[in-house]
């Protein structure tokens, strides 16, 4: 898997959480070559089977997210627009960012800010509430009016580039660095036989509720599931008991959310396969989507298999490739290992 080029892709495509169309239809075509079958759901979300070819077999569901945060217009001011964020939206790394408008064709644009030289410094030192702040498209308000109707979404402006040797830095890394891994269990498993039926799920919305994963796991009715998401990775100004290193290796997440049967399977694959691993305690939610496929229909064994990410939900997320494909690796000796007359959960 080149996941510079992969991600270089994917990144660049605006899918803010309810408007991943573009982004579900590159995922497709990526899931095409790497699948006996692939389909969109009624939400959105993009789904690649891989039939093992036994009949009744279990079906092992492998979710990331392709959505990104972003933002929905609300109104117009002389020309400016009025927005409200999608997701989780920090208003500190919005002042002077430039934005994507998604009209037809697209529309760029910058959130509007007041140069230094004229704050004060009690206005230097506050984040301003985005109910405050504006993106300015260069129109009038007539123009803003018919071009960009009230409702019409926006994202961060970027896509994904090299930092350094080793690391991947670019906006919608969260999760579509996930998804990324998924590609690459797939082209890890060409030719193998399996026990297992694999779906693997380019889900959307997740966040905002999380709805595609919801609404296809309802559909797909697994018996296990893998959500690969990202958490927290280290930088100098973080707390070292809550964020994890790059290059460290996959974060396996323990906790009510995570079945133990799978996050153990996971441990002792990793020392099998002498790969370095982290672990990550989740006392309750782990604000993937394994928290509500959790409970799809009668229950479902989960896991969180997540890679660290430095600065997340911001255009400039950073991730170590080593991690990306460790976590394909640890992923397809998971789906190998589960074969026939093993248990599945």
């Amino acid at each position: 898997m080149n996941y510079e080029q992969t991600l270089s892709c994917l990144c660049a495509l605006s899918g803010p959480s309810g408007f991943e169309e573009n982004v579900t239809k590159a995922a497709a075509e990526l899931l095409r070559p790497l699948a006996d079958q692939v389909y969109t759901t009624r939400l959105g979300s993009v789904v690649g089977v891989r039939r093992c070819g036994r009949d009744n077999a279990p079906k092992l569901l492998l979710d990331a997210h392709l959505d990104e945060i972003g933002f929905i217009v609300t109104g117009h001011d002389e020309g400016f627009l009025r927005f409200a964020p999608l997701g989780g939206v920090d208003p500190r790394m919005l002042p002077d960012r430039e934005v994507v408008i998604l009209t037809d064709p697209p529309i760029h644009g910058v959130v509007a800010c007041l140069p230094p030289h004229v704050q004060t410094g009690e206005e230097m030192d506050k984040s301003l509430p985005i109910k405050d702040l504006y993106i300015d498209a260069g129109l009038s308000q007539e123009e803003a009016e018919r071009r960009i109707p009230v409702g019409t979404p926006a994202a961060y402006r970027g896509g994904c580039a090299p930092l350094g040797e080793d690391l991947l830095c670019g906006k919608a890394l969260d999760d579509r660095a996930g998804f990324a891994v998924l590609l690459d269990v797939l082209e890890r498993l060409q030719g193998k036989t399996l026990g297992v039926d694999l779906y693997v799920l380019g889900s959307t919305q997740e966040e905002t509720h999380s709805t595609g994963a919801i609404t296809a796991a309802y559909e797909i009715a697994p018996q296990l599931c893998v959500a690969v998401d990202v958490t927290h990775g280290d930088s100098p100004d973080a707390s070292k008991n809550e964020t994890f290193r790059l290059g460290g290796g996959p974060v396996i997440g323990v906790g009510p959310n995570c079945a133990r049967s799978l996050s153990g399977r996971l441990k002792e694959l990793a020392e099998e396969l002498d790969m370095p691993v982290q672990i990550e305690v989740m006392s309750g939610s782990s604000g993937t989507n394994a928290w509500p496929v959790q409970v799809s229909r009668e229950g479902v064994a989960t896991a969180v298999l997540s890679i660290p990410e430095r600065y997340m939900h911001t255009p400039v997320e950073v991730v170590h490739k080593q991690d990306l494909a460790d976590t394909a690796r640890l992923l397809a000796a998971l789906v190998e290992s589960l074969g026939e007359g093993e248990k599945t959960c």
